[in-house]
């Protein structure tokens, strides 16, 4: 498998829309940020949206991966692509949000050295006009987790 970076026509939004149910919210993003996506053979299988929030840096807008391939190293293997990435423009830390119901990508996000920074308060509840639900727990709260970048080797990845 491979990855490079994906042109406009080529954004797979089936997958961006698994990570983020709105593509209003999505479209605010993606015009302005590097999309890569993870590929079998002509098929993209995962996608990693990243975009500079300051010259040291860098956000991971969206991360998602279709579920026949989830638990195949695929999201770690595009967020080593994103840590490289950033890393090759100068960034020194790299940022999430997730919600605060969203358990797998908490744990996933978490083993890979990220540490939970920030707690935004109802920010679901006020940014989408529908409800989003997962794991039988309604998604009220932006978690921020962040990452440094710097070579100290401490980093699992």
């Amino acid at each position: 498998m491979q990855y490079r970076e994906l042109s406009a026509s080529e954004w797979p939004w089936p997958l961006l829309l698994e990570a983020d149910p709105s593509r209003e919210q999505i479209e605010r993003y993606i015009h302005n940020s590097t999309v890569l996506g993870m590929f079998n053979e002509q098929t993209v299988i995962g996608v990693i949206v990243l975009q500079a929030q300051s010259p040291q840096v860098f956000e991971v807008m969206n991360l998602a991966v279709d579920p026949d391939y989830r638990g195949q190293g695929i999201g770690k293997a595009l967020m080593v692509a994103a840590i490289a990435r950033a890393q090759a423009e100068g960034g020194q830390r790299l940022i999430v949000a997730t919600g605060n119901s969203s358990l797998g990508p908490l744990a996933f996000y978490q083993k890979l050295g990220f540490s939970l920074e920030a707690c935004e308060p109802d920010y679901f509840v006020r940014t989408y006009p529908t409800p989003i639900f997962e794991n039988g727990l309604q998604c009220r709260d932006r978690l921020w987790l962040g990452l440094s970048l710097e070579a100290d080797g401490k980093r699992p990845l």
